[in-house]
């Protein structure tokens, strides 16, 4: 947020918060592996409302830290993986969904090893991205919807997985842009200094 500065502390109520979220996480998995649909789905509704409540209190009382930033985001991934991996498990969602989800993040973990090399910071989150996180947050749960509740079924599975794989061309599309703009970055003379790149943080 334009005028909000992001602090260094890890003790805070926000964090606290995100840092539950990602415990929660191993617990989620077991349940949909165990294919306990129902008390899954209320354990990503509470990680949910924990993650919306760790975002207000960060911005209403100006606790917005660099590991908050980078431990919302993960808890994201780490539920959508999650949730996949146990749907595969169970011979729910085939593996190859699985590894396109999880090579991208590889990918992108490559990049910032280059940019890391090259001494410019993580690369910027791009509204694609944003956009493809929320289809498959969305998408998955919807899908695990319809096995919890038979009944919405006919509607929920048409619908999650048509959200999870516009989700997962979104996710590899953000991908190929990142791709790109470090291809970009790199290729500019060290010479240039700060001003190689009007989207990306120099590194320390």
């Amino acid at each position: 947020m334009a005028g909000q500065s992001v602090g260094a502390q890890v003790w805070t109520i926000p964090n606290v918060l995100s840092m539950l979220r990602l415990l929660l996480v191993p617990v989620f998995l077991v349940l949909v592996v165990r294919g306990a649909y129902v008390a899954a789905l209320i354990v990503l509704v509470v990680a949910s409302l924990s993650d919306l409540l760790d975002g207000y209190l960060a911005r209403r009382f100006d606790q917005v830290t660099r590991l908050g930033q980078l431990l919302d985001p993960a808890a994201d991934r780490l539920y959508i993986f999650a949730a996949l991996v146990g749907l595969a498990a169970n011979g729910l969602v085939p593996w190859w969904i699985v590894v396109v989800i999880v090579a991208r993040d590889v990918m992108l973990l490559v990049l910032g090893v280059v940019l890391a090399n090259h001494g410019y910071g993580p690369l910027p989150v791009h509204q694609l991205g944003k956009a493809a996180t929320f289809a498959l947050f969305f998408g998955v749960p919807v899908i695990m919807l319809g096995l919890a509740f038979p009944a919405a079924q006919p509607v929920s599975e048409p619908l999650g997985w048509a959200v999870t794989l516009w989700g997962a061309f979104l996710y590899w599309w953000a991908g190929v842009i990142y791709a790109i703009e470090t291809a970009r970055v790199v290729r500019i003379p060290r010479a240039s200094g700060p001003a190689a790149s009007d989207t990306l943080e120099q590194g320390g």
